[in-house]
């Protein structure tokens, strides 16, 4: 029964295509209605993905229970990360595909500052020190 109804469906959509002629071709104001509605889309999507960009990693790394301490590049696309967790840090090698676990050891108060750039007036007098002690004057 199901396989008599669907032809007969399909020649009722024929017969009622045909006799209202053919389609009419799309009109500008047809075109400019989907371009608008194609605009509109468009810039949901850009503010959706702005609005995630914003305002979910801000909200996922602030209870995180890991925390990277500092890292050096050691390659192209390899790294060396100091992470910590709780109480103890972690050195992990990163690399494409592979996650390592280097050395653990006790988190540390006072981690090593950089050193100290100086003051932008005396750089002559620092750059003529750093020169001398190269030369081992």
């Amino acid at each position: 029964m199901r396989f008599k109804i669907i032809p007969a469906a399909l020649f009722w959509i024929g017969t009622t295509a045909g006799a209202a002629g053919p389609a009419s071709p799309a009109s500008a104001g047809n075109l400019l209605q989907v371009l608008l509605g194609l605009v509109v889309v468009l810039g949901l999507m850009a503010a959706a993905a702005w609005a995630l960009k914003r305002f979910g990693a801000a909200r996922i790394t602030a209870g995180a229970a890991v925390r990277i301490v500092g890292g050096v590049s050691v390659g192209s696309r390899e790294r060396v990360l100091v992470v910590e967790v709780a109480d103890q840090w972690i050195v992990v090698g990163v690399a494409p595909g592979r996650v390592n676990a280097l050395s653990t050891m006790p988190r540390r108060e006072n981690a090593a500052q950089p050193e100290a750039v100086p003051p932008a007036g005396n750089f002559s007098a620092w750059l003529r020190q750093t020169i001398e002690k190269r030369n081992g004057n």
